[in-house]
């Protein structure tokens, strides 16, 4: 089986480690990164040029294309490769505005009575309607870009003067163009969780539920990042919350698009709300999240490009996932002090051979070659992730390995997983 794997991250190399389970699997990545070229040839291509990526995978027989990141499928690459009769895992550019548009996503979830919280959309020409409708809210609110702004769109306003203040600088390029238009909501009490599901259309498949961290300091504090570390699966889902997710959110979903003629084929991300047996939807994405993935497929057990093939074709074939939970994994990223703002790089890493001894798995994301050194080139540098027989042992894994890895300027949290304890 061929497939090619679009994306550079932490997500990606998990993708690609777990993708190669299946030993008949030939796997190309673009752009790939220092991690991936270990299990996949490298070749580029611009993932911006449609052609680029159509005339590739017809010269090289491509039987799946595994689209990892959400730009490429907020531009149509989805609805591009089906027009050739290209299978791929990913969703089309109507249904990947879930993501992409987060106005697009609550107008969605109120029509589908999907639960969510509640919210006001206002663009730049309604500006002074949006500071009127801050006056009015109950603090704290969540700020919210509509567009896609690398998981880092989202402030938290204690205060009304934060809220406005936020809500200017948003408007005057904060985000670059994402926030142009800004989704005002009412702030939700609860535990986060995320729940990754695996659609053709119709039907799917849960895998196991994790959390993630997404404030840059310990205790939760600080701005919003991409994610600092998460753990699976998270006890927090158990099987009656389970079943509200999947009867509430993911099957409402995915019975929406349809009914739009636009059936969501590919990972429904759900972020999600919990509080007192209680589900509301924080946000959704349309693809792997990064943390999270490494941490769930490392405890997954099955053929992950066979149920991708199968659910790309609009047919899946969950016989081909033997276990989503086959222990407990801790991830934690190892970044760039100064990030999600300004950061260095160039800071040559070592450590990693070390680490994988200890039989953690150490994620590429911000890094590059140099030469015979491997060099700091992020943000977010390396993931970090340990596997136990339970949370307490992963986490003391993911730390051992954490600990061994050294390069100027690293930063990590030190309490990723501690509130599934």
């Amino acid at each position: 089986m061929n497939i090619l794997l679009l994306g550079s991250g932490g997500r990606e190399h998990s993708l690609a480690l777990t993708l190669c389970n299946n030993k008949d699997v030939v796997l190309f990545a673009s752009p790939g990164n220092v991690g991936i070229s270990q299990v996949a040839k490298i070749v580029k291509l611009d993932l911006n040029s449609h052609l680029n990526i159509i005339d590739f995978c017809k010269k090289n027989d491509i039987n799946l294309v595994v689209v990892g990141p959400e730009q490429p499928l907020a531009n149509g690459i989805g609805d591009s490769l089906r027009s050739e009769n290209i299978n791929v895992f990913g969703p089309d550019k109507i249904p990947s505005k879930l993501e992409s548009s987060k106005g697009f996503a609550k107008e969605f979830m109120i029509e589908n009575n999907i639960p969510t919280a509640e919210y006001a959309k206002f663009t730049q020409k309604e500006e002074a309607k949006a500071h009127e409708y801050i006056n009015l809210c109950k603090l704290p609110l969540v700020l919210k870009a509509d567009g896609l702004a690398a998981g880092k769109g989202v402030i938290i306003a204690e205060t009304h003067l934060v809220a406005h203040t936020a809500l200017e600088n948003m408007f005057q390029g904060l985000f670059s163009d994402a926030g142009n238009t800004v989704v005002i909501e009412e702030f939700m009490y609860g535990e986060e969780a995320s729940i990754f599901a695996i659609c053709d259309g119709k039907d799917f498949i849960t895998l196991a539920p994790s959390q993630d961290h997404k404030r840059v300091a310990d205790g939760d504090k600080g701005k919003n990042t991409g994610g600092m570390g998460a753990y699976a699966p998270a006890p927090l889902v158990n099987a009656a919350i389970l079943e509200i997710i999947k009867s509430k959110i993911i099957q409402p979903t995915l019975d929406g698009m349809m009914k739009r003629g636009t059936p969501f084929i590919g990972c429904l991300y759900c972020g999600l709300m919990i509080k007192e047996g209680e589900v509301r939807v924080v946000e959704f994405n349309v693809r792997f999240g990064d943390p999270e993935t490494q941490s769930v497929l490392s405890i997954f057990d099955g053929d992950l490009a066979s149920l991708f093939l199968s659910a790309s074709k609009g047919k899946i074939d969950k016989s081909f996932v033997n276990n989503i939970a086959t222990a407990t994994a801790c991830n934690v990223v190892l970044a760039s002090e100064g990030y999600p703002d300004s950061y260095e790089k160039g800071f040559e890493i070592s450590g990693i051979n070390e680490a994988n001894k200890t039989g953690v798995s150490v994620f590429h994301a911000g890094t590059k070659e140099d030469g015979e050194k491997i060099i700091t080139n992020g943000g977010r540098v390396l993931a970090v992730n340990g596997i136990g027989e339970n949370l307490s042992e992963a986490i003391e894994n993911a730390y051992k390995g954490v600990n061994m890895i050294s390069f100027e300027n690293k930063y990590y949290r030190t309490d990723i997983g501690k509130r599934g304890n």
